[in-house]
């Protein structure tokens, strides 16, 4: 594949002093048209050593305007970022509708550098490049416009241009020396990867690079065509359509597993041992919390409930049980502009907390399969395909050293009619009650639906769903510490 490319192309300074004008300005127009469209660009920039990757990506930035596009590096990861899921440096930066974003290397670099160096064999590539796949396929269906470019070199030539006394080869080497040593092995890992990850979603592009202006021109004529395509299709892609908005399960309702049904809403706490086992349980979490800190493991608790089942307190007897410094309680709500502007996941990707620590989330990541589906903010192809990037997600979230714990507090229709008219009369209560409470609560059966759904496709070894009666608020607290602090400990035994 890649010793195909070295075909010597060249473009004069005269047809590159022609073409220039009309490129660039047809390359602004498209970055402007793209501010007022609902995509984003994301370019990869990978290739040889010597083949002036860094060149044209300041060549990129001198054409469009250095307003819509930034350049980020992943080097060597930050301490920050060392103690996070490794997919977090890129998330985190992950380009708005309306903007583009370069990646050096990306995702792609650190799994190209230890296949080099011998640092994983094939099937620990293959498994590597899974994710990359995942969060290809995940952006790409979303509204972002990927575009990968390898930029490649006749030996000879990385040769000369590494041999030059300046020649500052890419931190994947210690030395030029050793850069022109690794070639082949270089060379076969990479064309293993870009055969493997050259999809129609997120393609990759060959550029030869031996003459810096062709190689200049390709890239933005190959990011000119793009966008223009993308946005002359943009109407036609949203005119497509949509998949049934019901999923694939048994219509008839006597046939649908319904997982709800079999919470035991008649269970209750004691009322002679419950202070003296909530303390209890407090002091044991508070025990292993700082084990778990001391190990470096970090724990995502996730809440999700009817309305007024009790979240918010359930996380406020939690939280009595750990020290202040080592937890954080994120709660969510709806997405504001900047976030919308981004894939759904961007705004819980971004708080990820540090090695050791808790997160606790108020609602979370399954208002997609939810509140976004019952409503109608979202299309059902688009919440259809959020289970699988769910259970992506949450994989990546446990890797190593990762625990997630996931509660859905169940309570009866009657008991939450209950709670409403109580907060209703309660003047210190009243802030907790709205509108929206009550036009949920007339939707209950169709909410109904969409948890049974979501547990049934969520429900994963490494990210299990816990189903809370919390009928009795005082046992459905003790059931979620005593959850909590077993899981813990079963952690701390591997």
């Amino acid at each position: 594949m890649l010793n195909t490319v070295d075909l010597g192309r060249t473009v004069s300074k005269d047809d590159y002093k022609k073409e220039l004008p009309e490129l660039r300005s047809r390359l602004i127009a498209a970055q402007w048209a793209l501010k007022n469209a609902d995509v984003s660009v994301l370019l990869i920039i990978e290739g040889m050593d010597g083949s002036g990757r860094a060149d044209v990506v300041n060549r990129l930035h001198e054409w469009l305007d250095p307003r819509g596009i930034q350049t980020h590096t992943f080097w060597n990861p930050s301490d920050e970022e060392r103690e996070r899921p490794p997919y977090w440096r890129y998330w985190r930066v992950l380009p708005a509708t309306g903007q583009i974003a370069i990646f050096m290397g990306g995702w792609y670099r650190g799994i190209l550098t230890d296949a080099v160096h011998g640092r994983i064999d094939k099937a620990m590539l293959e498994a590597r490049l899974r994710p990359v796949l995942d969060i290809e396929n995940m952006l790409a269906a979303d509204r972002t416009l990927i575009l990968k470019f390898w930029y490649q070199l006749p030996g000879d030539v990385q040769e000369k241009r590494l041999s030059r006394e300046n020649a500052t080869p890419d931190d994947r080497w210690p030395s030029a020396k050793a850069a022109l040593k690794g070639r082949k092995a270089l060379q076969e890992h990479a064309e293993r990867i870009l055969r493997r990850t050259d999809t129609a979603e997120a393609p990759w592009f060959i550029i030869e690079a031996e003459d810096e202006r062709y190689r200049d021109l390709s890239t933005a004529y190959t990011l000119l065509e793009a966008m223009e395509s993308r946005l002359a299709t943009r109407t036609e892609r949203r005119a497509a359509p949509l998949p049934p908005s019901e999923p694939a399960l048994p219509h008839a309702a006597s046939a649908r597993v319904t997982v709800l049904d079999h919470v035991d809403l008649e269970a209750r706490a004691d009322p002679g041992d419950h202070g003296k086992h909530l303390e209890r349980l407090q002091h044991e979490l508070r025990d292993l919390l700082w084990k778990v800190y001391g190990k470096g493991l970090t724990t995502y608790l996730v809440f999700e409930g009817w309305d007024a089942a009790g979240k918010g307190s359930t996380i406020r007897y939690l939280t009595v049980g750990m020290d202040a410094r080592l937890y954080r309680v994120i709660p969510y709500g709806a997405p504001s502009s900047h976030e919308l502007a981004h894939h759904y996941l961007w705004r819980f990707w971004r708080q990820a907390p540090r090695a050791g620590r808790v997160a606790i989330f108020d609602r979370s990541w399954y208002g997609r399969v939810l509140v976004e589906r019952v409503e109608g903010f979202c299309k059902p192809a688009e919440w259809q395909r959020a289970y699988h990037e769910i259970n992506e997600f949450e994989s990546q979230l446990d890797g190593d050293n990762g625990l997630v714990l996931k509660f859905w507090l169940h309570i009866s229709p009657e008991e939450q009619l209950r709670r409403f008219e109580d907060r209703k009369s309660t003047p210190w209560k009243q802030y907790k009650i709205t509108d929206e409470d009550w036009r949920n609560r007339e939707k209950r059966d169709t909410y109904e639906a969409a948890v049974n759904e979501m547990v049934l496709r969520t429900d994963t070894e490494y990210a299990p769903w816990h189903l809370i009666a919390s009928e009795d608020k005082k046992f459905g607290r003790l059931r979620v510490l005593e959850i909590v602090r077993d899981a813990l400990a079963k952690r701390l035994e591997k």
